[in-house]
């Protein structure tokens, strides 16, 4: 459920995936891939923002950004991957320490898509097994 911040910011709350030991058990495999993103949505003083950036980490259900804008843990930005114009709601699940004006932020789809990002995700079978 979508919940409006006294600053306009649109909540959703913590996914247990984003917060459970099974976090560590991936739902999809990961890919380092820089892409390049358009994130939009509201600052974290509830001004609007458009921030051109790009992915480092990408998966099915989400991505890892690298970003300058200020965001908060569980805000709702939208996310368009600018080689396809195709566009998708997020959760902010995780925000790393700044350094040098960037912060790595964690983004979660509201809805699983493999396709938002336009490859071909590696089979199952490829994960290692320890």
């Amino acid at each position: 459920m979508f919940r409006a911040t006294s600053r306009g910011i649109l909540r959703v709350p913590m996914s247990s995936h984003a917060t459970s030991p099974e976090a560590a058990r991936r739902r999809s495999e990961r890919l380092l891939l820089q892409i390049p993103v358009l994130v939009y949505g509201k600052n974290a003083n509830g001004e609007p923002f458009r921030e051109r950036t790009h992915t480092l980490v990408i998966n099915a259900h989400g991505a890892l950004l690298t970003m300058t804008t200020p965001v908060e843990l569980r805000q709702v930005i939208g996310m368009e991957n600018i080689g396809t114009a195709a566009e998708r709601d997020s959760a902010v699940v995780f925000i790393g320490p700044r350094k040098d004006g960037y912060a790595h932020v964690g983004v979660e789809f509201l809805a699983p898509d493999a396709t938002f990002w336009n490859i071909e995700f590696p089979p199952v079978s490829w994960v290692q097994e320890d």
